[in-house]
């Protein structure tokens, strides 16, 4: 897919490979196919699997076309909406520890038990050739490639589209992209063996991935050209990017490399098309509205006021009709009665407005500071 807002603000060309829209809302369930194809008989007594979560549904859709068992364990602080779409194809679910390194863990403790086929979401080259059959797609779709942005968690993805891509273009720009929360390979590139890292609550939660594979640090060591980090609030701005100008509703995952190009971390190529893969779509509902939530915020959207009024009737509807004069909507109203410096005749509001914009959300608050309506005064209480 084509962006030119994107385009703009990179400097280049830049086109969205779209794997959001994949089955499965992303990318794996290419090396999920190809590791089961490749098992042949040996998925008989069923597979398992750890996972973040993209990685299971993955799995879990590809047991099911073969109608055998399937059972994929999952961090406890899993992202519901992957929970609920692993268990509706058909997976049996088990959540275990904090991080995909202790569900892999207890993955391959199952394996044995159970005599079941271990999958992993990137330790295998029957799972990073699988992830390759996106950058032989891409030779295919876009003919001036000059680079391509991917998201590195485990580096399956990279490493595949890496290998599929050099093979035919030797001087093609790789460039790859972590979340600085959960940034395992710089660590490991520099020490030239896998660097665990300590797991890290964040929005990316997809690619929060411990440490590399030796066999995909391998890869990254001699493909990638460049590996850059981006923060939580960059990932967060991609989102809504992808969102509100491509109408694409992305992971965090999957947005960092177009957060990265927002960010001026790395820039479209000047000749040729920038290809950014974004890896997964497979984002809760309610995790997307706190992100909108605060990107109205910042964008001047959405304007907080706390002032005080007096505790007598049609006190608080004077104040709101002044808003509604200023073109200000109210969202929402709270009042404040404990906690802050009031005199006995006294309440404190807490007002939601949403706003034009940042110079009409600074008219608005300059207006109720010109009328005459104070800030209440917190403070604290043991």
């Amino acid at each position: 897919m084509s962006s030119r807002t994107l385009s703009g603000r990179a400097g280049g060309v830049v086109a969205l490979k779209a794997e959001n829209l994949q089955r499965t809302g992303s990318f794996k369930l290419r090396g999920a196919l190809a590791k089961i194809a490749s098992l042949g008989d040996g998925c008989a007594h069923g597979v398992v699997c750890g996972s973040a979560g993209n990685h299971a549904q993955a799995v879990a859709y590809a047991a099911r076309s073969l109608g055998v068992p399937c059972e994929v364990f999952m961090p406890e602080g899993a992202p519901i909406s992957k929970i609920e779409a692993a268990r509706e194809l058909g997976a049996t679910v088990r959540l275990v520890g904090a991080a995909v390194d202790e569900s892999l863990q207890a993955a391959r403790a199952r394996a044995v038990q159970a005599g079941m086929a271990m999958i992993h979401p990137f330790d295998d080259p029957d799972v990073v050739a699988g992830q390759g059959g996106l950058g032989l797609e891409l030779l295919r779709q876009v003919p001036d490639i000059a680079r391509v942005v991917v998201p590195i968690g485990g580096g399956g993805l990279i490493g595949g589209v890496a290998v599929a891509l050099k093979s035919e273009l030797p001087d093609l720009s790789v460039v790859g992209v972590q979340v600085s929360a959960s940034a395992s390979v710089p660590a490991s590139l520099a020490a030239g063996a896998p660097v665990a890292v300590e797991p890290a609550l964040t929005i990316a939660d997809g690619i929060a991935i411990k440490r590399p594979a030796r066999l995909t640090l391998a890869l990254i060591q001699s493909l990638v050209d460049e590996v850059v980090q981006v923060d939580e609030d960059e990932v967060s701005e991609a989102m809504m990017f992808l969102l509100e100008r491509a109408k694409l509703v992305v992971e965090g995952a999957g947005a960092v490399g177009v957060a990265a190009l927002l960010a001026g971390k790395l820039s479209a190529t000047p000749n040729g098309t920038t290809v950014v893969i974004l890896s997964g779509g497979n984002v809760d509902a309610g995790l997307l509205a706190e992100v909108a939530r605060r990107h109205e915020t910042q964008a001047g959207r959405r304007l907080v006021l706390q002032a005080r009024i007096s505790d007598r009737p049609g006190s608080l509807a004077r104040l709101l009709t002044m808003l509604g004069e200023l073109g200000a909507n109210l969202l929402d109203v709270q009042h404040i009665r404990e906690g802050i410096d009031l005199s006995i005749r006294e309440t404190g509001v807490q007002l939601v407005l949403e706003t034009r914009g940042g110079e009409h959300a600074r008219e608005v608050t300059r207006a109720v500071r010109d009328a005459g309506y104070p800030e209440p005064g917190w403070r604290a209480e043991l």
